[in-house]
Formats: C-alpha cells, structure tokens, sequence
C-alpha cells in the first residue's frame, strides 16, 4: 500500500484544484455578490494537505493565460473549452494573494501549462534523488509516476505510485501518454481514435506495448474499431506529442528555491475579512491575539472544516488597543460621571446573572467615552474574597440621573437588553440614539449574524474575549458574580469598547444611504423600547387549560400510534426515518417521491403530504407529527415559561434575524402557533386577558395583496381594492371572464392562489401542483391574469432586472434585502433569487407597516396616559395584540384600529380588522 514519503517535495496543481473547487458545492458568495467558493474550496485543499504532508518545501501552480507549444503543434487544441466564466476569474486574483501570503511559493510561468511546470520540477527532484508528491486530480499526471514520485488525490484522498498507477488505468506509468494518446480529449481536443475507449486502449497496449507497435500492426485489428484505427492513423503522433507533458521547460525557480516562507498574517486577515470567511479569520486572530501563531503557513491554516459566513461590506478598519479601567472607589466612579456627562456619545453595557432578561440581576456596568477607553463598575460580584465593590445603591443614585437622561446619548449593542435589565434595578434607560446590531442589521440584513463577536470580527479585525474563556463551559459554567474581577473587567470593559468602535465604523457606511438612516432612525431604533415594554408586560396564560389540552393531545396520539401501527402491520417507532422509510418503501412498496442527498427514500414532510393523497398511513404520520409537535412545543412547554413572579409569559422579540425585517420571537416562539386546525385555536384559547381586561386583536387585511397593487400601480388591482372587492373574487372574475356574482367557490379558490403564489413567484408549475390542474391549464391561467393586470407583470419583470443588477431590492421605506445568488451561475439558485425579489420588498415592507403601527400606537398610549389600562402585548405578524380594560374597549379598539389603518399612506386603503374576546382565539 502507498504511503507518503517523510518530507517530499509537494508540487500543486492549482489549475486543477481551482476547477474542482468552483463546480464543487457549497457555491459559496460573500454579502456582496461576488463568488468565493473556488478560494474557499482551494484553501480548503491546501491546508488539508499541509496539515496532513507537513512539507517543507511545496509549490502552487497554475496555468498561465493565453497559448502555449501545444497550440503551435496544433491550432485547435482546447478549441473546444468553453471560456473561464466570469464568476470563477474574478477569483483568481484573491486566491493568487492569500496563496502567498500562507507563505507558499506560487508559480505562473508564462506561455507555459502548469501540468509541464510540475513535470520540469518533478523530474529535476527526482534526478536529484528527492521524494515528490504532485497534488492533482488530473490523469495526465499519472505519466509523470516513477520511484521518487507519487501522486494524491486530496478530493478521494488516494495515492497513486506505480502500481497504483497501473491498478487504476490498466497500464504502466510509461504508457500513459500511448494510452491518452488512443483515447483522445474531448476537452481539450486532442484528436484519438474514435470509440477507443480505456477498456480498447488497454486491450491493445497489453498486445502491443506502446502505440508505435499497435501503428505497426494496425492491420491486425478487425471490425470497425481497426478502420477507425487506420483511419486516423496518420494523427495519432500529433496526439501523443500534445499528451506528453514536458519536463524541460525553462523556468524561473528551481527546486532548491520552494521553501515555505512565514505566513503575512497581518495580509491573510485582510483577505480572510474581504472574502468573508470569518471561520478562518476568527481562528486567526485567536492566534494572534494569544501570541501562539507560528511561523509557517501550517500554523495558521486549522485542520478541521470551516464554512464562510456572509457579511456586510468590510470597512477596512482596525480595532484600537484597549486600556482598561476597573472602577472600584467612590472618586473614579465620580470621575467617570464626569466624563459621561460631557461625552457626544457613551457606549454602555450590563453584565448579568441570567440571559433571562426577567430574571437577571445588574451585576455590573461597563462604559466607553473614546476608541480603546472603557471601565467596567461592578456592584454585584459575590464570590469568596471578592474586593469590596461600590455600594449598589449608591451606584445607581449615581448612574440613574445620567442613564435616564434623554439628552445624554447612548449607544450598545442589543439595547432591547439592557433597558430590560435596568428596569429591573429601577432604571428607565433613556437617550438610546444608536444600537450597532441594529446598524449592522439595517445596513445588510443578509449579511449573516448581528451579534457582537461576529461584528469585531468583521468591522474591526478583532477576536473579543470569549464568554467561556473567563466563566468556563457547560455545567462548571459560572454566572457573572462568581467571575474573579482580575477576569470580569477585561471582558466587561471591552464590549464597552468594541460597541463604541463598531459604531463608529459602521455608521459611516450607513450614512451613506439617506434611506437606510432614516429607517434605523424612525423605526428599529424607536422599536427598541416598545419591544421592551411589550416583553416585560408579557401575557397571561392559562396553564390549567394548557395541560389539560396536554392530556387530550397524548391521548389522541397514543391512538394515533396504535392506528399507524394496525396499518404498517406491525409495531415501529414512528419517530425514526429508517424504520418509517423501511415500512412505506420496502414493506408497503409506496412510490418514491423524493431522496434524501445519500440517496435513500425521503420521509420528509412535503414527501407524506404528497403520498397522504392516495394512503391513509402517511396521512396518519402527518397528523401524529404536528399534534406530537403542538404538544412538545406549546402545551407541554408553555406552562413552564411562566414567569414566577409576574404569573405571565414572556417572549424575547427578535429585531435582527430575519432577512425582510420581520420581527421573530423565542421563549415562546409566538408566531408558529398555528390557527387553521382547531388543536392549534386551542392553544390560542390558553392566551387569556386579566379579570376586567379584553383581549384586542387587529389584523391587517392582505397587506401583501395592498402592497403589490402600490408596487406595481396596477389601475385593475388598485381599483378593486379602492372599491372595496373581494381581491380574490374580482381576481376570478378577471381569469375566467365571469361577473363578480358568477364567480363560483372553486373559482375564488383558484384566483385566491394565483395572486398569493405570484407574490411568492410560484411558476406555473407549482400552480398547477398546487391546484392540481394540468401545467398548460395553469400557464393560461397565469397568462390571463397578466393580461388583465399588466402592471404586476412590469413590475415584476422590472424587479427582476433591477435586483440582477443592483444585488439588493428595497421595501417601500428604503429597507435593502440583499441577494447574493441573483448572479449564481446555478440556474435553479439564480431562480429562487429572482423570486425572492419579487416577494422580499412585499414581505419586508408589511413588516415595515407593522412596526410603523407599533410605534404609532405606543405613541399614542404615551400620550394619552393609558398604559394602565391599554397595553400592546404580542406582535405575530400581521396583527398586534392588545390587553385593553374591559369598560375602554368600545372607545379603544376602534382608535387602535384607526391609528393601524393610518400608519402609512399607500395608492390604496390600508384595512385593519378587530376583534375582542377573553381569549386570543376569540379576539381573532
């Protein structure tokens, strides 16, 4: 068996891994657009093989541009080869520069292959009695093979010496270019012999040994395949030539010279920061930061797989060194007063006992005035022998003043947080002027995660202080009062810090769209206190009912079970894949919709939906799966996210997730509690208001709908809606040539779906899947609503040209959604981005209304001095929840609704509809 010889010289195939990588998933783009997935997966390869080869002396190698001998020998060679595509040459370049700055002798020698640049150095090494390793995925190379070389393969990670070479091809090293010569290229258009196929080629070099004796006894071979041979006799010395690689070039390096030098870490995390693979990136400044970078590009290339993770634009910027101050006497917290008074802008930031923004305790504070200042001021560090700290409520006699005062503008990160937790310490935190994850979120928010770890990384080239390196991991993990301060500060001190200079870094770039800072300005950033109100106001829940329905729920699955099993004909764990995919494939023999990416029969639950049309046993797993789901999810789980204290639930509302802007929530997810099947109304059932409260629901009425008829201008759409039609009736008697009153059901239905599938960029296809009608039947159907509503249809084209062109497409308000695969060369992912352009400035502008209402009815209970008796409560997509006094509700719910109706202006009416009950269910 091959093994690799102990420090030989490794020559690259660049060229080769470059194509491999780029055809290779993942297809990876950075925030921006551009492709990085060819530098990434060559990147990839190389450190692997360092890692594993650990050479001291390597070389990259790849093609030079333009032609070469072989194209002197003959005109047409590589005629065939489409041109480089431009999302792969644009690569080149970036990955040329983190090849040189890994420290690796990179080699383009020009008017030469890179497969004869390898076969020179490869032979010169082998004269000279070196070991070599030629890194390929090429089977010209397998020529090059003799006893100082070998060949590996870093995608199938195989070894190929000479009986490799002859175990895999059939034939020795020495006749491998006979061999390439038979068979000819495709694309690289080196004339063969036609239908000479390996198995041919082999057959006749076992009875010849090399081309010349097979020419020399051409006549010998019968059948078409011998007149073919004949046929192109006279061409197959070109053929050998042009498959031989040479091992004499002239070149500008010798052996002696490929040395791996120190890698420019300073470089490689520029490039790393620009490429986004912040993996990568993070694990070298770790390095850095730490001072246990080696020399050597293997020092700073980790082992294990990384994946890039998109990202905002870069500004090219550096963290300042930080100088840290712990604040432990009453004269330095007094000094800090003062320099927060006269600061234009302080970052502040608190260290907790808990995440639980209802739980956790003000253990300490940190502060920023300038780029690389900060303090941190403990009151709540209780561990053995801790120093004696600041008196608690001295501190916050103190900060109070400050910290409420709206003309002392602050910055953090996660505000929402923070606010809450003050709150708790009797501090109502105001003067928020901005947060640097909503500013990131705002400037890209596609641009991967908003938190703060990953901005430093990216905005700043700076590693923070992890959590874990000063509390510990897992069960052993501290909370903040059991941090020994020499440890605490540090790590406080600097998200203080790093706050500061994130926004200092990324408000620039955000100034320069006007739309983009007056959407952070007028909406997230007024959003953060009225998110945590509605947090910290929670709603009531009655548990009682929950677990009641928790019981009804195990009952009707455990019958669910024994009926699936009386089905299958036998007992099986109905939670397993394998045994379900044993069951419905193996034993029932059901049709195979879809396979999974190992190639086995899927079980997913678009897969059931589809087989549950003709069987009841998949029909019977569906309905096991989401009611096991309601229970394990809500009816189990919400009775114990009751808080102690407040006897309410309370949710964490989420700003910077979602790509269109739309708020998400956790700790309860709200917004996945379904409402078209009754087990899930039930649960609604459970979210109750207090004795002498009504809950208030109001809900926006096919916001999206309203919002493409003011996209588009559409006179047809813009005019139902102003006449106050039902959308989807006036859309049926448009399609099918009927009156209004004509319209049937069925036809309502259909009309329903096509003007919600457009939104969402559904073909004609899906359609036709989803109706159930035939493909053709759902094009004209298509096609007719296009006719009769032809400015949705420019409108979509002109969406789809402008995104291809911009990268991004905006909301009515200004909100960015980037695209990155809108210029993929993968037709279905350039597919799927084209449709998300069309319903991204929908989805992301209605989440723009909501939000617009929120802060127009939080206004509006501020002012009029109700927060005692109407409270917003939940926010689940379309509709805000209301806790209104019993004897206000009759005045409130209709000005509630008005105010919803008018947040916005749009070419047609914005309707809100309201309903009240004890219950959300019957609010709805």
């Amino acid at each position: 068996m091959a093994t690799i010889a102990d420090n030989p010289l490794v020559l690259i195939d660049g060229s080769s891994y470059l194509f491999r990588a780029y055809y290779a998933p993942p297809h990876l783009t950075n925030s921006k657009g551009e492709a990085t997935g060819a530098v990434y997966g060559v990147v990839n390869m190389l450190r692997s093989l360092l890692n594993q080869v650990k050479p001291e002396q390597i070389a990259v190698i790849f093609d030079a541009k333009g032609k070469n001998f072989r194209h002197d020998l003959f005109s047409d060679y590589k005629a065939n080869r489409p041109p480089m595509p431009d999302d792969l040459r644009t690569q080149i370049a970036p990955l040329h520069a983190i090849i040189e700055a890994m420290g690796l002798p990179l080699i383009v020698e020009p008017g030469v292959e890179a497969d004869d640049v390898i076969g020179t150095l490869a032979k010169q090494a082998s004269e000279a009695g070196r070991k070599v390793l030629i890194s390929t995925g090429d089977k010209d190379m397998a020529q090059l093979v003799d006893e100082q070389i070998m060949l590996v393969n870093t995608m199938t990670n195989t070894l190929l010496d000479s009986e490799g070479v002859k175990e895999k091809y059939g034939v020795a090293p020495e006749q491998i270019i006979d061999y390439l010569a038979l068979m000819g290229d495709n694309v690289d258009n080196i004339p063969g012999v036609p239908k000479c196929g390996p198995k041919t080629a082999v057959k006749w070099l076992d009875a010849y040994g090399s081309l010349d004796g097979l020419l020399a006894h051409q006549d010998e071979i019968k059948g078409k395949i011998g007149e073919n041979l004949r046929a192109f006799a006279d061409q197959l010395p070109l053929s050998y030539q042009l498959a031989t690689i040479r091992t004499d070039v002239p070149l500008s390096l010798c052996c002696d010279e490929l040395t791996i030098r120190p890698a420019d870490q300073d470089q490689l995390v520029e490039l790393f920061g620009k490429m986004e693979f912040n993996r990568w990136l993070s694990q070298l400044l770790e390095a850095k930061q730490s001072n246990d970078a080696q020399t050597g590009a293997g020092a700073i290339m980790p082992t294990e797989a990384s994946s890039a993770n998109p990202t905002s634009d870069v500004q090219e910027s550096v963290m300042k060194a930080g100088d840290y101050e712990l604040i432990l006497t009453a004269e330095q917290l007094d000094s800090w007063c003062d320099k927060l008074k006269s600061a234009e802008l302080f970052a502040v930031d608190t260290e907790t006992t808990s995440l639980n923004y209802m739980q956790a305790d003000l253990v300490g504070l940190s502060f920023a005035v300038t780029a690389g200042e900060a303090a941190y001021l403990p009151i709540g560090h209780d561990y053995p022998d801790a120093p004696q700290q600041l008196d608690k409520e001295l501190v916050l006699s103190k900060l109070k003043p400050l910290l409420e005062d709206s003309a002392l503008k602050k910055v953090g990160q996660n505000l929402k947080y923070d606010k809450s937790v003050l709150a708790r310490a009797g501090i109502d935190l105001k003067g928020i002027a901005y947060d640097t994850m909503l500013e990131s979120y705002v400037l890209n928010s596609t641009s991967g995660r908003h938190d703060m770890d990953t901005l430093a990384l990216k905005y700043l080239k700076h590693q923070c202080i992890k959590f874990e390196d000063v509390a510990g991991k897992g069960a052993k993990q501290l909370t903040f009062n059991q941090i020994d301060l020499d440890q605490a500060y540090p790590y406080a001190a600097e998200d203080a810090d790093v706050t500061l200079q994130l926004h200092q870094t990324i408000w620039p770039q955000l100034t320069q769209a006007p739309r983009l800072v007056e959407l952070f300005k007028e909406v997230e950033l007024p959003l953060v206190s009225i998110l945590s109100d509605m947090e910290r106001s929670g709603v009531k829940i009655d548990a009682k009912q929950l677990k009641a329905h928790s019981k009804r729920l195990a009952e009707r699955i455990e019958q669910l079970e024994s009926k699936a099993h009386e089905l299958a004909g036998e007992s099986f764990n109905l939670g397993s894949p394998k045994q379900l995919q044993q069951i419905l494939f193996e034993k029932m023999q059901l049709p195979v919709v879809k396979k999974t990416p190992k190639g086995a029969p899927s079980t997913a639950e678009e897969v059931l939906q589809e087989l549950a049309l003709d069987y009841p046993l998949p029909a019977t797993i569906l309905e096991y799966r989401g009611l096991s789901k309601l229970k394990s999810t809500y009816t189990d789980k919400l009775p114990k996210l009751i808080d102690p204290q407040t006897k309410r639930l309370h949710t964490s509302y989420h700003q910077a997730v979602t790509a269109t802007g739309r708020l998400s929530s956790s700790d309860p997810n709200l917004q996945n509690i379904p409402i078209r099947n009754e087990e899930g109304r039930k649960i609604r059932q459970a979210f109750i208001a207090e004795p002498g409260f009504k809950l208030v629901a109001i809900d926006y009425s096919q916001i999206e709908l309203r919002i493409m008829a003011h996209l588009s201008s559409d006179e047809g759409l813009i005019s139902a809606f102003a006449q106050g039609k039902d959308i989807h009736r006036a859309t049926a008697a448009e399609v099918f040539g009927e009156t209004l009153e004509q319209v049937t059901n069925e036809q309502r239905r259909s009309a329903k779906a096509i003007n919600f599938g457009l939104i969402y960029g559904m073909s004609a296809f899906g359609l036709s899947r989803q109706l159930g009608i035939a493909r053709k039947d759902a094009q004209h159907y298509m096609d007719t609503y296009f006719e009769r509503y032809p400015g949705v249809h420019r409108y979509m084209e002109q969406t789809r040209a402008q995104a291809g062109e911009d990268g991004f497409v905006e909301t009515i308000f200004g909100r960015r959604l980037y695209l990155p695969e809108i210029k993929s060369r993968n037709g279905a992912r350039r597919a799927a981005a084209e449709r998300a352009a069309i319903n991204a400035p929908m989805q992301g502008s209605a989440a723009d209304i909501i939000k617009k209402a929120m802060i127009a009815v939080a206004q509006y209970i501020q002012s009029e001095n109700l927060g005692s008796r109407v409270r917003m409560l939940m926010q689940v997509h379309d509709e805000l929840i209301f806790e209104v006094a019993q004897d206000d509700v009759a005045v409130q719910m209709p000005k509630l609704k008005a105010i919803m109706e008018q947040a916005v202006s749009l070419h047609i009416p914005l309707i809100a509809e309201a309903g009240v009950g004890d219950n959300w269910d019957e609010a709805h």
